[in-house]
């Protein structure tokens, strides 16, 4: 099987650089979309053999060095009991804003609740068998109660945030629950056989610095700690995190994802030897022509020196009017560029 990727995120010496991409199973691949034609979203991500198939479309068209699972982060919310709906975004049709919500809300089971996932893991893993490995993922506790405390996405999140300062009990039960719903739910996509997991906090960054010590890092520390021992790199990425770069390692993690707001060199330079970071192309840049894809690749593989530890990603993810030839083309340029 091919293992650089899982090398490089423990800081092993890799023959040449990993790279996938963050939603590289999605619209933008004429593949995706027909199947996607067969059914709803949520539909898919609920249909072990149609989400297996779009989970290995980009290993098979892309060439990329891991697999990760085709699924939502609110799928577990939805388990919890709160009823979700994309209009093409998501939305929840009652947002939990109080601490009789919080309280009604449950810890699912994956095996009894999301049945799905652990068939969909374990139909991956013998799918991928000798190829790539397979990536597991969720939502950390602060963007999960973005999303549930807004009801859908936010340009300021000034819902949550009232809470947060206004509402603290509120936001603390809610913050716990989601913690204790984490640990059981990523821990259950290990057990069924994903091999890496990232945790995706996509809204850490609107918090001030101060406010993600306060507010965010101490629940998705508990996540991390509670993880650990289970034999699985865990990647962390905070988006727009660049100026808190030291309290994003504090949280923990094997991998400190980085957007493209960050040089990767400084951010190396920050974080020191002993984390591994992945990243850090603006997702724009597949848009370009040849000759700029490859001058952008160079200049972050240059940024990072040679040094290991390096998994080659996009900031963020994959824009859906990205060419796909553009995305085969950048997983090209990582491994002819970094080959020993």
């Amino acid at each position: 099987m091919n293992t650089i990727f899982l090398d490089a995120c423990r800081g092993l010496p890799v023959e040449r650089a990993p790279v996938w991409l963050m939603r590289q199973a999605g619209r933008y691949l004429p593949e995706y979309m027909k199947v996607r034609e067969k059914c709803g979203f949520l539909q898919l991500c609920k249909t072990p053999e149609l989400a297996a198939e779009v989970t290995i479309q980009p290993v098979d068209i892309l060439g990329v060095d891991a697999a990760i699972l085709f699924s939502d982060i609110l799928i577990p919310v939805e388990a919890m009991g709160m009823k979700l709906d994309f209009s093409p975004a998501p939305v929840f049709e009652a947002p939990v804003r109080t601490l009789r919500g919080v309280e009604s809300l449950r810890i699912p089971s994956l095996e009894e609740d999301m049945p799905f996932l652990p068939l969909l893991i374990r139909l991956l893993r013998r799918e991928l068998e000798g190829r790539v490995p397979l990536i597991g993922f969720g939502g950390a506790p602060f963007t999960l109660a973005c999303y549930m405390v807004e009801g859908k996405g936010s340009r300021d999140f000034a819902t949550v945030k009232k809470m947060m300062y206004c509402a603290p009990e509120v936001f603390s039960a809610l913050m716990e629950k989601l913690t204790a719903m984490l640990i059981a739910y990523l821990g259950g996509q290990i057990k069924a056989g994903a091999q890496a997991v990232q945790i995706f906090d996509t809204w850490g960054g609107i918090l001030s610095p101060a406010d993600y010590e306060r507010y965010a890092l101490p629940y998705t520390s508990r996540v991390i700690e509670g993880l650990a021992g289970k034999g699985v790199p865990l990647i962390h990425f905070v988006k727009n995190a660049g100026a808190m770069l030291d309290s994003v390692r504090k949280a923990g993690g094997d991998v400190i994802g980085l957007d493209w707001h960050t040089a990767l060199g400084r951010a190396r330079d920050l974080l020191g030897p002993d984390v591994a970071v992945q990243g850090n192309l603006d997702p724009a840049a597949l848009f370009g022509p040849r000759p700029h894809i490859e001058a952008e690749v160079k200049r972050i593989l240059g940024e990072n020196r040679g040094r290991p530890g390096h998994i080659f990603n996009l900031g963020h993810g994959i824009l859906p009017d990205t060419p796909p030839d553009n995305a085969r083309f950048m997983v090209e340029c990582v491994h002819r560029l970094t080959k020993t």
